[in-house]
């Protein structure tokens, strides 16, 4: 997606009006203009250059933003370019510009205000040159008004512009308004001077109060205020993105021919070696070569207990080296650091438009000349009815003034940018606005067991000695362990690797084995002290030694746990039974339980045998339990799933990227794989289950955010512009003054806005105030449709996929069309066989991929 820089908006409008013109230039596949960041991200073949034009023909301002080149180096020096255009794009210019407009209009409103309402109202004093001289009155007051008409201008340029341009804004409304006032007012003056010319005083005075001369100025002012808090509240709302953004470190200590030196950050290279010492950030992502110490990843991962590192560990930029000095390799610089990759995250969500924006960008494209209409034909229909032309006027201007598109342009972006915010300090990543929105209408959760609900590495959970064997009454575990760790120190299994791990854990001492074997899919062999050691399965050490009924009763035990018994015999005797597991995580069953307490069905996916899934099912409290998944066989799953309802997925290898891609929503473990990061909807940075619940009590609150904002939005125009218009006048006599309606536009953007910043006290790990989710009415049965049952195929021939990023964009792309069932891609073949439920041409599949920039040579 490219990025562009657009200037000029000032409402829902004028941001409906870009997307459009930008959506029908020759080669854009989607657009999406954010009015919150001024930003607009396109998708498409078409040049810069097009774009720039159609956004300038539209009568608004556009550029690209920096973006960074492919070569290694080039990231690195671009990086800090982007980041500081980044920020320099964020830093609040408005407010203090609107401030200062604000209180220059405010001086000159005062003197209006004392000669216009104070006098006229309350009978404040005058100087003696102003008695009875009602033009020299009149012509103070026209002063006065134009001289706050000047201050505001922007609201006159920028409101008659769009409405040459076709495209009239919020401005439009407000400058109609205000020149309105100004310009009856204007005529009753010219009125007054030709009543004194005929010395017909009370037509003079009658004509004093015509002046709408303080309205015209007070809804520039007023307006103003309005600008400059939701100004200020937008601000607010990217706060989180700042603050990401501030923590880029700026310079890092590198190691080069022996000597250290301190380099700007954007000169690091992947490879380069680097230090860090206590209580400096680290750089860039790195692993360390030299020294352990404890490193605060809060930054990044919402978690504020230390993490303890030691040589090979993974460190990332922006966190914070506690404790001890550590050398480091650099592996990922400039823009593909963690830390750029959450900016980047962030960004692209704010860029990107939540479906349910779609309703309020269909009224806000028409609400304007709506607005126009109805103050056209309500100074019009009060005419008729026999009204002053003052007061049809004041209720025409009142409804152009009461009027708010900018309410309904911001009720679902400023509540994407908050909660994308608050998930990124906890960790939570929403890659669109989109996933943001869909996450919370999750029905069913697809968990693969392995990294997601376990630990995804076998630990040691029961130490089982013959206490036939070993003599006294000693540690006998710790004998076990001894002799198996013996054996197994020499073996590359990760069964072994469990028993090693728990050695070192207990201080066990390691002795020397010789004549060591390793028999393929059974056991070891190994001589220990003289005595030949046999460790493995039940079926293996069964065969040299006798295992009691009591013992094997153990490992049937151990087995309908999820465990791996193995055992070991010295000679002829049984040492006794060690069993281990991939360890459910500590937080999965209370995941679990959060889940299901919200009304989502929790699913486990595994290609365990079913005994052994079936029990870390049981402990993990899921629902349902699929054993004996093939990892090309989830994807399978998935598909029917989604007949059931909108299904998640969550993974973490690179054998669960289809999967992810074919649900409705895909999460990735933070920890998994690139594919799978790449291929996911949301990503964990903490790769801890227990965020899965806390990302969709996010999703909910922004979703009922926003629901509350366009209430309000739609709300207070239908209430308030027949209020305006003067419809309730001959019933209840209500009439409003165009210097209130003008008051209520200038709050109803700010509420809006502050309604939005509420979602940053969200509890998202608290899940007191969990509620079911309310079943969908278009819920999905078992039942295949015609379409399922009646599909075809098509191979289409690509050029240009080099890995499995590649399958998976590709795939994601296709899968994406309504038309396509299934995509099977392949980078090694080249091709993309794609199943079909309905007819799709040639041209629109060959568009689609190679809007991801590759080639379709051919389609059967």
């Amino acid at each position: 997606m490219k990025q562009y820089t657009v200037t000029g908006m000032s409402c829902a409008a004028c941001s409906a009006r870009v997307e459009k013109a930008v959506s029908k230039v020759d080669g854009v596949t989607s657009c999406s203009v954010s009015l919150l960041t001024n930003s607009m991200g396109v998708e498409g073949s078409a040049t810069d250059a097009q774009i720039v034009e159609a956004v300038e023909q539209a009568g608004y301002g556009a550029s690209p933003k920096v973006t960074a080149t492919e070569s290694e180096n080039d990231k690195a020096n671009n990086s800090l370019e982007q980041l500081k255009e980044a920020q320099d794009a964020l830093v609040d210019r408005e407010t203090p510009k609107l401030r200062n407009r604000l209180i220059s209009s405010l001086i000159f409103l005062v003197v209006l205000m004392y000669f216009s309402m104070g006098h006229m109202m309350w009978g404040w004093p005058l100087p003696e040159f102003f008695n009875g001289n009602h033009v020299a009155m009149g012509l103070l007051q026209l002063l006065l008004t134009v001289a706050v008409m000047v201050i505001n201008q922007k609201f006159f340029i920028s409101g008659f512009k769009g409405l040459i341009h076709g495209a009239p804004n919020m401005d439009t409304l407000v400058a109609l308004g205000s020149a309105a006032s100004f310009g009856y007012s204007v005529y009753a003056l010219f009125a007054m001077t030709a009543a004194q010319v005929k010395g017909d005083m009370d037509a003079v005075m009658s004509y004093m109060h015509e002046f709408y001369f303080e309205s015209a100025a007070m809804i520039l002012a007023l307006i103003t205020v309005g600008k400059m808090l939701e100004a200020h509240s937008k601000g607010k709302t990217t706060d989180a993105l700042k603050s990401l953004m501030q923590l880029a470190p700026k310079t890092a200590t590198v190691v080069r021919d022996g000597v250290e030196q301190e380099i700007s950050v954007d000169a690091v290279k992947k490879g380069d070696i680097f230090v860090v010492r206590p209580g400096e950030n680290i750089p860039v992502d790195g692993e360390i070569i030299d020294g352990t110490t404890a490193v605060n990843e809060s930054a990044l991962t919402g978690e504020s207990i230390p993490v303890d590192k030691q040589p090979k560990d993974a460190v990332s930029a922006a966190t914070v080296n506690q404790s001890g000095f550590i050398k480091c390799r650099a592996t990922r610089v400039g823009e593909d650091t963690t830390l750029s990759q959450i900016i980047q995250m962030v960004s692209d969500a704010a860029a990107t438009k939540a479906p349910i924006a779609k309703i309020a960008d269909r009224v806000s494209g028409v609400f304007v000349p709506a607005v126009i209409t109805i103050a056209i034909i309500t100074i019009i229909a009060w005419l008729i009815a026999g009204e002053t032309v003052g007061f049809a006027l004041a209720r025409g201007i009142s409804v152009l003034v009461i009027s708010c598109p900018c309410a309904l342009g911001l009720a679902t972006p400023v509540a994407i940018m908050v909660g994308n915010g608050k998930g990124a300090k906890s960790g939570i990543l929403f890659k669109t606005a989109a996933s943001l929105e869909a996450t919370g209408r999750t029905q069913i959760v697809a968990l693969d067991k392995t990294g997601t609900i376990t630990s995804g590495e076998p630990k040691v959970t029961d130490i089982v000695p013959d206490e036939t064997f070993f003599e006294g009454t000693g540690n006998n575990a710790g004998k076990l362990l001894a002799i198996a760790a013996s054996v197994e120190a020499k073996s590359e299994h990760p069964l072994a690797k469990a028993i090693m791990e728990r050695a070192k854990t207990d201080e066990i001492a390691v002795a020397e084995v010789t004549d060591f074997s390793a028999v393929v899919g059974n056991g070891l062999t190994a001589t220990l002290a003289g005595k030949m050691i046999k460790a493995g399965n039940l079926a293996f050490v069964s065969k040299f030694v006798k295992v009691s009924d009591d013992m094997r009763a153990k490992a049937v035990e151990f087995s309908k746990e999820g465990k791996t018994p193995l055992f070991f015999a010295a000679d002829d005797r049984l040492c006794g039974i060690i069993a281990v597991a991939d360890t459910i995580k500590e937080d999965s069953p209370e995941a679990v339980r959060q889940l299901k307490n919200m009304g989502i069905r929790v699913v486990m996916l595994t290609g365990d045998n079913e005994q052994t899934a079936n029990a870390i099912g049981k402990q993990a409290g899921v629902d349902e339990v699929i054993a004996g998944v093939l990892p090309d066989g989830k994807e399978a799953v998935i598909r029917k799933l989604k007949k059931q309802g909108r299904v998640a997925m969550v993974g973490d290898g690179i054998n669960d990227a289809p999967a992810l891609t074919r649900a409705d929503m895909g999460i990735a473990i933070g920890a998994g794989s690139d594919v799978a990061i790449d291929a996911a909807d949301v990503v964990l940075m903490k790769s801890r289950l227990i965020d899965v619940p806390a990302a969709v009590r996010l999703s909910r609150a922004t979703l009922t955010n926003i629901h509350e904002n366009l209430f309000w939005a739609f709300f207070y125009n239908v209430i308030g512009i027949p209020l305006a218009a003067g419809l309730w006048y001959p019933l209840l006599g209500w009439k409003l003054n165009p210097m209130f309606g003008a008051a209520a536009m200038s709050l109803s953007s700010f509420c809006v806005v502050t309604n939005a910043l509420r979602l940053n006290l969200c509890r998202v790990y608290d899940p007191k105030h969990d509620r079911k989710a309310t079943p969908d009415r278009k819920n999905k049965t078992d039942k295949p449709n015609e379409s399922e049952e009646k599909s075809m195929t098509k191979t289409m021939n690509i050029e240009g996929m080099m890995c499995g990023h590649c399958e998976a964009r590709v795939k994601k792309a296709l899968e994406a069309l309504d038309a396509v069932s299934e995509a099977a891609v392949s980078h090694e073949s080249g091709t993309a066989v794609v199943t079909l439920s309905s007819d799709i041409s040639d041209e629109k599949l060959k568009e689609t991929v190679e809007a991801e920039d590759y080639k379709v040579t051919s389609i059967q």
